[in-house]
């Protein structure tokens, strides 16, 4: 049964009376907005929300407040736009649907200051991190305390444009590392996060000073672009042995492929584990197709990161 709400008011008269098994929460409301109404939802409904909105900053404040998945509105003049928006729309409750709901923010290790630099072995060394529903805070869980000597990191999360460079202005308040959205020829460096751009490939190349990145549009690859087997294929072949993959929560298959041919490469890869995943679909693939090294609790992530790193 579907249930349509005019109002924060009505919501709650037909969360009771229809005990849904998801909702769809337009965050421009009369009276209360949708991310108020979220943090006061979940905590007694603890059902996935699907969150729509035109602004980065409402979703991501969103997703912070437990919406497990976000849809952007159709931007004025978008061709096909409408369509777009339905389509996308569909696919995320589709899987959005059997996502694991979260309460209270995700804790995020506390760890103690180091007084030696973090260094690998090897000065190539590189890690690349791929996630998509409920991937914004398992990222931020996995990254926020890495020390600013962290070998360079490339990230994809599924977002639309726009959307990633205002999670990497976030992301780079919070972390030690330095994080930014992707640009083309972007130079890959220690203590550097990148994170690849709405609408475009991110691969990994190297000449004679390191590593760089090439950030491209192209057509969607295993459902996406950016897509992670993009990501993930260019750091086997570039980096091989050299690099870690970490693969997070995220609906779907894109990565598993990528990080099985880091893995053959003979790179070490982490798999976020199926209790912790709001949705245990990427990290699954990549575990059943032989990609994952090792699986591990979301919160046990950045300590191996770091454990890896001192090698």
């Amino acid at each position: 049964m579907i249930g349509c709400a005019v109002d924060v008011a009505h919501a709650k008269i037909l969360l009771n009376d229809l005990n849904p098994d998801m909702m769809v929460l337009d965050v421009e409301m009369p009276g209360m907005n949708g991310i108020q109404f979220l943090r006061e939802l979940l905590p007694n409904h603890p059902i996935p929300v699907v969150v729509i909105s035109s602004s980065p900053n409402q979703a991501l404040d969103a997703l912070d407040a437990g919406a497990v998945e976000f849809v952007a509105k159709p931007v004025a003049g978008q061709i096909n736009g409408q369509q777009i928006f339905i389509d996308d729309l569909i696919a995320i409750i589709k899987g959005a649907v059997k996502a694991k709901v979260r309460r209270s923010p995700i804790k995020v290790p506390v760890l103690a200051p180091s007084t030696s630099p973090l260094n690998m072995g090897n000065k190539d060394a590189i890690i690349a991190i791929g996630a998509s529903t409920g991937g914004t805070e398992a990222i931020l869980s996995v990254i926020r305390d890495l020390p600013a000597t962290t070998p360079g990191i490339v990230i994809v999360q599924h977002m639309p444009p726009v959307f990633t460079a205002m999670y990497a202005q976030r992301v780079d308040k919070i972390c030690k590392m330095s994080v930014k959205e992707a640009q083309n020829n972007d130079r890959v460096s220690r203590g550097k996060v990148i994170i690849a751009a709405g609408d475009a490939h991110m691969t990994l190349k190297k000449d004679a000073q390191g590593y760089y990145i090439q950030s491209k549009a192209g057509p969607k690859v295993s459902g996406h672009c950016p897509s992670v087997d993009v990501l993930f294929q260019s750091v086997a072949e570039v980096a091989g042995q050299k690099a870690i993959g970490v693969i997070l929560t995220g609906m779907g298959a894109d990565g598993a492929n990528g990080m099985k041919s880091m893995h053959t490469a003979g790179a070490y890869t982490i798999g976020q584990d199926k209790e912790t995943c709001v949705v245990y679909g990427m990290p699954m693939e990549a575990y059943k197709r032989g990609g994952v090294s090792r699986q591990l609790p979301l919160d046990k992530i950045c300590n191996e990161l770091i454990a890896r790193c001192k090698k």
